[in-house]
């Protein structure tokens, strides 16, 4: 614990923004995993009116400097891309996803089984001459 008064308010300080950064963080976790349930279940119409929101919290997020500019740009395109795809193929959008989420569930499901390892032979010591007198 610091002892010094300016220490301890930058303690203080950086307590409180830790909190804030968090909760901007998760919020804009929120608002795309919003949106990709819409996707997922293949609702464009919910998709569409959850892009602005969604958009606009990512805006927040990086104006504040918690996201990066370029690293908002790349989410916001990303939806733009996934409401495009959903809108020019909607089942095809939707089968894709489902056999994404399948092969992911699939890698978690089964366990690599490691092959089992060998014991090494100890290798042993030359022994040393003893010196004569």
């Amino acid at each position: 614990m610091p002892n010094i008064k300016s220490a301890k308010k930058r303690v203080v300080v950086t307590e409180k923004k830790n909190s804030q950064n968090k909760m901007i963080k998760t919020s804009v976790k929120t608002a795309i995993k919003k949106f990709n349930a819409a996707l997922a279940a293949g609702d464009a119409e919910a998709a569409e009116k959850l892009l602005p929101e969604t958009v606009s919290v990512i805006d927040s997020a990086a104006s504040k400097g918690i996201l990066h500019k370029n690293n908002a740009a790349n989410k916001k395109s990303a939806l733009a891309k996934n409401l495009n795809a959903l809108k020019a193929n909607p089942k095809a959008a939707v089968q894709e996803e489902v056999k994404a989420e399948e092969a992911k569930e699939a890698e978690t499901a089964a366990p690599v089984a490691e092959a089992p390892v060998e014991a090494k032979p100890k290798k042993t010591r030359a022994k040393k001459t003893e010196k004569a007198e």
